[in-house]
């Protein structure tokens, strides 16, 4: 029985006990550190992407300041209408949809409203709107994927049951009064009954993480410049997502039997590819301060 037992724990992915620590009044959550860690990857990389464009060092973080709270704001608004079952009905607490340090930042509200905020930045620094979401697409893409790793802390976002070996082991959480608290509480070591799980934020993660490899390598081999970058890095996720939404088996807003992410997913992926295959008419990439036939010399 104990080889048995081994057996099936190597053949799984284990969850961590826990997603929130405490330390004295202050809870310390896995999430937000993740999504802090990778809001911070993606302005450093950002920056030296938008330097190699001509742009002064630190204007990322300048655009980041008005960016990053409009993100937030937008990907809450996003996750709570598109997952209003969780906060609002009967015995639900309207008041949780505020608490954004739980988790829950939907990704296209992030970007939508992310971009009215970058646009505001770009505009009191003088930088056009495309250049900067040139240079910082693929870094958005990375600390998309570092965001993903606060969801294995929480035990959300997975898909149905598998028997891969990849297969995720998700556990009863229970709080300091002894009641199931999945999102608080501390592992007591018992399955769930689907578990084990697709870990469909891991594949979402790496997904994430070609998507910045594919946008790196094309935006070298093509000079992309106008939001075309940024336009790749759209088309690139939505294919991701789409088909990685479809394996998540949790509750979600359903448009004619089929997850409303899915409809997103593929109406704005259809949206950049136009704009990637319009925007080509309008040159190779801009460069601040250089003309354009100086333009034409600089290295990628």
């Amino acid at each position: 029985m104990r080889v048995l037992m081994s057996t099936v724990f190597l053949a799984t992915i284990p969850s961590p006990p826990q997603g929130v620590w405490e330390i004295g009044p202050l809870p310390i959550r896995a999430y937000a550190v993740f999504t802090i860690l990778g809001i911070a990857v993606a302005i450093w990389w950002g920056d030296k992407r938008l330097v190699a464009r001509g742009g002064p060092a630190g204007m990322v973080g300048d655009v980041a300041v008005w960016a990053v709270p409009f993100g937030i704001v937008g990907g809450r608004i996003y996750h709570v209408i598109t997952d209003n079952h969780l906060y609002f009905g009967e015995g639900k607490d309207p008041v949780r949809a505020l608490y954004v340090w739980e988790g829950g930042l939907g990704i296209w509200g992030a970007i939508a409203l992310g971009a009215v905020g970058a646009w505001i930045g770009c505009r009191r620094r003088g930088v056009p709107l495309p250049v900067f979401a040139d240079a910082v697409a693929p870094g958005i893409a990375v600390a998309h994927a570092i965001a993903r790793i606060g969801n294995y802390f929480n035990q959300e976002l997975y898909g149905s049951h598998t028997t891969l070996p990849w297969g995720l082991e998700i556990y009863q959480r229970v709080n300091a009064n002894g009641q199931l608290d999945q999102l608080n509480g501390v592992s007591n070591g018992i399955p769930l009954p689907e578990s084990p799980v697709h870990p469909t934020f891991l594949y979402e993660l790496l997904w994430n993480l070609g998507v910045a490899a594919l946008v790196v390598y094309a935006d070298r081999k093509l000079r992309l410049g106008h939001g075309r970058a940024f336009a790749l890095y759209v088309a690139a996720y939505t294919v991701g997502r789409t088909w990685i939404e479809l394996m998540r088996t949790d509750p979600a807003t359903l448009v004619f039997g089929v997850r409303v992410n899915v409809w997103v997913s593929v109406l704005v992926c259809a949206g950049a590819l136009a704009y990637f295959f319009w925007a080509r008419r309008k040159g190779s990439r801009e460069h601040l301060g250089a003309s354009e036939k100086e333009a034409e010399v600089l290295p990628p």
